[in-house]
């Protein structure tokens, strides 16, 4: 037997070591891929799947830690069936379930099942993506079920009905805002009344431990995060009447601007730019870009949109897409699909293509224009950084491999994931949910499926 030296060992042993995507965009919650070793391009036929297996509908992105992959997804109770036009709102029986795969196979290990009547628009399913932390996974559905489960197990360890227990207005789109791990507290935008909107968890025992904020009514969708600015840890609370930032383990308010979004669509995580800069962007209302400092924040733009039809827009108007920032210039999906590069500084656009959110189901009357159709209205994208370069997961289900800059966008390659199964109002197909990558793979899912390809070299 061959003794290898110890150093050929260790050095073995970091280049095979993968990354888990244990939280929404990621490890660090900022839409960057950090593993090495991931192709240069698509193989002839596109990339291996290593598995598929079955679930059930939903909008919710996996998670992937420690050699599972967990998932929400939406089961209707007999002689029940999801209304055609989804933007009605009937009260729907069924029940919401968190599912946990094997990694490697695909084989299932656990489910947790619980009863979720939906009465909200879009009623295909749970929207936010598993927590893990540790020994623990956190979800939280789309009627406000939080659990904390026991991640070898699925055991439940404590719970919360954020509409029983905090008087939370249920939001039109349901609850969305992907909870937050920080130290020993989970955030939460709960939506609860009686300054109960944003709460803090103890994550081991779910004791509250502070509560902070009002906003009535449909309070908004964003996912709370925290960044640093002027040496000072803040909580960036965006909801449909301003923008806010909080001391993350008092909840304590720092500041606020005030930014009334119109139909409360707050969904894209806000994103730092810069050191002392916030960078916000909603469909109805555009773009806005803030200067924080320790206890203060002000506005440096503010879009000049005069609406979300691609004519009205000017900066970046985007539905649900969370933008990248690199540099001083910002990356994200518009109203009706257009991918677009815009200065941080100004907001002036760069560049626009509809390349990023077309594919094989665009008919080809709207594939034939380079402008956006009226029936491309809320399509999608999803951009994660790797490397020099990135990958976009369209809701064709395509996942494209290219480069992104000032100078503009350029596909290197594209593979067919999946199918869309879900129906936007318009009746275009859709895949709406964020795909994970670890462990040198994607795994993304539809509302039949959760597949699992290898992108490694």
């Amino acid at each position: 037997m061959r003794i290898l030296p110890p150093l050929v060992v260790l050095l073995s042993a970091a280049v095979a070591r993968a990354d888990d995507w244990p939280q929404w965009l990621g490890p660090q919650r900022d839409g960057i891929w950090r593993e090495t070793g991931i192709l240069d391009k698509f193989p002839e036929g596109g990339p291996k799947r290593l598995w598929s297996v079955p679930v059930g509908t939903g909008y919710a992105g996996p998670a992937v830690a420690a050699g599972k992959v967990f998932v929400l997804d939406r089961v209707l109770a007999t002689g029940q069936k999801t209304p055609d036009n989804p933007f009605t709102r009937p009260t729907i029986k069924g029940s919401e379930r968190v599912l946990c795969f094997d990694a490697d196979t695909g084989r299932e290990l656990w489910k947790h099942e619980y009863r979720a009547d939906y009465a909200i628009s879009y009623a295909s399913g749970p929207r936010c993506t598993p927590t893990v932390d540790g020994d623990r996974v956190y979800t939280l559905g789309a009627m406000g079920n939080l659990f904390c489960l026991e991640a070898a197990t699925g055991k439940p360890l404590w719970s919360k009905d954020f509409l029983a227990d905090y008087g939370a207005s249920l939001p039109v789109w349901g609850f969305a805002a992907h909870p937050l791990i920080d130290g020993d507290r989970l955030i939460c935008l709960v939506g609860g009344s009686d300054d109960r909107l944003v709460v803090a968890f103890d994550k081991k025992t779910g004791r509250e431990l502070w509560a902070a904020e009002s906003c009535g009514g449909d309070f908004g969708y964003c996912p709370p995060v925290i960044y640093e600015f002027a040496g000072t840890r803040q909580l960036i609370i965006w909801h449909s009447r301003a923008v806010v930032a909080l001391n993350p383990e008092t909840g304590k308010r720092l500041w606020r601007v005030d930014f009334d979004v119109k139909a409360a669509l707050t969904a894209p995580m806000p994103r730092k730019v810069g050191s002392d800069r916030l960078f916000v962007t909603s469909f109805y209302n555009g773009s806005m870009l803030l200067r924080v400092a320790a206890d203060k924040a002000q506005v440096v733009w503010k879009s000049k949109a005069r609406g979300e039809l691609p004519n009205q827009t000017t900066d970046l108007s985007s539905i649900m897409p969370t933008p990248f920032v690199d540099g001083e210039y910002v990356y994200g999906v518009c109203s009706y699909g257009q991918l677009r590069c815009v200065k941080a500084a100004t907001g002036e656009r760069v560049w626009a293509t509809m390349q990023a959110t077309r594919g094989r189901f665009t008919p080809p009357k709207v594939a034939m224009n380079d402008e956006p159709a009226d029936s491309e209205r809320w399509s999608n994208a999803f951009l994660v950084r790797q490397a020099d370069r990135y990958f976009l997961f369209n809701e064709q289900g395509d996942l494209i491999l290219a480069r992104l800059t000032p100078a503009g966008y350029e596909e290197l390659g594209r593979a067919h994931l999946l199918d869309p199964t879900n129906k936007d109002a318009r009746g275009r197909p859709t895949v709406w949910s964020h795909p994970a990558f670890a462990n040198r793979c994607v795994f993304a899912r539809n509302d039949k499926e959760l597949v699992c390809y290898s992108l490694a070299k």
